[in-house]
């Protein structure tokens, strides 16, 4: 009896929830992730860069300011692809979207100076695999680099509010949060890298109020909609009550607003 996960079908799955909604909407909460991490990497013209499980391009965007183009942004939802076209048309900047799953990359071995993922190849259900392909793209010397949640983050804390009503993630798949901690990050790069540097970040996000964030991401995050989906009207008061409760929980601002500061891993890696 083979009792190994379907990574296959969990990754349709995956393709299928982060279509749902509008996740550039929900992108634009993070846009300051993808500059400092940009910064980091110390990207310098004419470098290739891939920015992998890209969405509506940040990273992507981010690095052909720094580039002046050769810049490569992939993703598999189709509509985030092209939001990030939108608006690297609209900056003037040179970016091409691809699609492509982060567990199989279509491009050739040590083909970039620079591969980064920020909050998008942590979700891949298959970790092993989306490690070796970040580290197969990249050129000897060159640069990875990945923003990430870590476990007990904000946003990992939003992720088990949900799962507490819908169940758990599918028996024989590694929770993404683990890509939060260096131990993992190490763990998957291995011998692959010849030096890793991690720091932990916050990402300041601002909501008017707790109805304000729940309604903006019932309209716009994939997870979300599918959560109230599988839960149903029978659930959905139960599901609200819970995550306006962590809301409150994790709130900085008091009674002026709704400010959440999850924290994130920064990775930078070199490529042995």
């Amino acid at each position: 009896m083979n009792d190994a996960p379907d990574l296959a079908a969990i990754t349709r799955m995956q393709q299928q929830t982060w279509s749902e909604g509008d996740f550039a909407m929900v992108a634009s909460l993070v846009v300051n992730a993808a500059e400092v991490l940009v910064e980091a990497l110390e990207i310098v013209p004419d470098e290739r860069v891939l920015d992998v499980a890209c969405g509506s391009g940040n990273g992507a965007i981010a690095a052909a300011r720094r580039t002046w183009g050769n810049t490569v942004g992939a993703d598999f939802v189709p509509a985030l692809l092209e939001r990030g076209r939108e608006r690297a048309s609209a900056e003037r900047l040179e970016v091409e979207f691809v699609e492509a799953d982060a567990q199989n990359l279509p491009f050739e071995d040590a083909s970039f100076d620079v591969a980064m993922s920020i909050f998008g190849a942590m979700f891949a259900p298959d970790q092993e695999r989306t490690a070796a392909e970040l580290l197969r793209v990249v050129k000897p010397g060159g640069r990875i680099g990945m923003a990430n949640w870590t476990p007990d983050g904000g946003v990992a804390q939003m992720f088990l509010t949900m799962l507490k009503h819908t169940g758990g993630p599918p028996p024989g798949v590694m929770p993404p949060i683990l890509w939060g901690t260096e131990e993992r990050v190490r763990e998957l790069f291995g011998e692959g890298i010849s030096e890793l540097r991690a720091e932990k970040l916050k990402s300041r996000q601002v909501f008017r109020s707790a109805d304000h964030y729940l309604g903006f991401f019932r309209a716009y995050f994939g997870p979300i909609k599918a959560a109230y989906e599988k839960v149903g009207p029978a659930g959905e008061a139960a599901l609200t009550a819970d995550l306006r409760s962590f809301l409150e929980e994790v709130n900085t601002a008091g009674e002026r607003a709704l400010v959440i500061e999850p924290e994130y891993l920064q990775v930078v890696a070199t490529r042995a």
